[in-house]
């Protein structure tokens, strides 16, 4: 896959409180990339939002697949469960490991899967985990 100067334009559902985010990658040359998550639900009840910044770093490339690392750190609100008139803060912070690949035909469509450890404070508590996430949760991404 040559990525190589173009934007992709997708969807990803990586934020723990599970809303749904724009995503956009930019692969700067062969070995590294830059991408943004961003995500807003407005409701009568409250206005959460999601944004974040994403670096990788390609280590094995192949003709329809690259294998990469990656380090995500998002910030984001969400609804107080003891109380729902009041949105807090938290954060989410992630390095990881992951596969974008195509379907040969259709190399302008990038789907991918992550998997590695991750940090996050939500709901008044810090979490270290590790973290996985499918083909439709990490991203898929069309390549302009």
């Amino acid at each position: 896959m040559n990525l190589v100067g173009r934007l992709g334009i997708g969807y990803s559902d990586q934020v723990v409180t599970g809303i749904d985010t724009l995503s956009i990658k930019l692969q700067r040359n062969r070995a590294t990339a830059f991408g943004a998550l961003l995500g807003v639900d407005s409701s009568s009840d409250a206005s959460n939002y999601a944004m974040g910044l994403k670096a990788y770093r390609v280590i094995y490339d192949e003709p329809q697949l690259n294998f990469y690392s990656a380090f995500t750190g998002i910030f984001f609100t969400y609804q107080d469960p003891d109380d729902i008139d009041e949105t807090k803060n938290g954060y989410q912070i992630e390095g990881s490991f992951g596969t974008e690949f195509s379907f040969q035909g259709l190399e302008s469509i990038g789907f991918s899967f992550e998997f590695g450890l991750g940090m996050n404070k939500y709901n008044g508590g810090t979490n270290v985990k590790t973290v996985g996430h499918g083909v439709l949760a990490s991203a898929i991404h069309f390549y302009l």
